[in-house]
């Protein structure tokens, strides 16, 4: 597997419905419940301030993706806010990580000065082990923030990053 993170294509939208779908099927991580279809996709997608892929060269396949857009407006508007997709095929191989690394430096290219993350599930062991490693700094816990899929509701940590 090689793997390139790369600004998304209209040609990607259709993977990476697959890729987010199977996150918000899991209900454990996004705060979404509705699955895209390819127009819901499209508008989504053309509707962040940046999306990235990561596609696997050797096959073609978006294995990953990435949403970058205002956390806020106005006077809060050069803090962004961010949200990751990996295939559950291709977890566990440094994408996500590779992923985060490229959205950093799209925030800063898009002006930002801050990425804040609002609701990082703290059962998200794996998230919450790579933004720290990445310097990210968490905020606390709001306590039952996250209804998961079963019905119960975990914490969130929210944590944020200076750009």
């Amino acid at each position: 597997m090689s793997i390139v993170i790369r600004t998304y294509r209209n040609e990607d939208i259709l993977q990476m419905n697959r890729v987010w779908n199977e996150v918000v099927e899991e209900g454990v991580a996004f705060p979404q419940t509705e699955i895209l279809d390819k127009t819901g996709g499209e508008i989504f997608f053309a509707s962040q301030t940046y999306c990235g892929v990561a596609e696997d060269t050797e096959s073609g396949e978006i294995v990953g993706l990435y949403i970058l857009h205002p956390n806020n407006v106005g006077r809060c508007g050069h803090i962004s806010n961010a949200s990751y997709a990996v295939s559950s095929s291709s977890r566990g191989k440094g994408i996500g990580e590779m992923l985060v690394k490229d959205c950093l430096v799209q925030a800063k290219n898009h002006g930002f000065k801050v990425l804040q993350f609002n609701a990082v599930v703290k059962t998200n062991t794996a998230a919450r082990h790579l933004y720290e490693k990445l310097g990210f700094v968490q905020l606390g816990t709001i306590p039952q923030g996250f209804l998961m899929k079963n019905g119960s509701y975990e914490d969130i940590c929210p944590y944020y990053h200076m750009i």
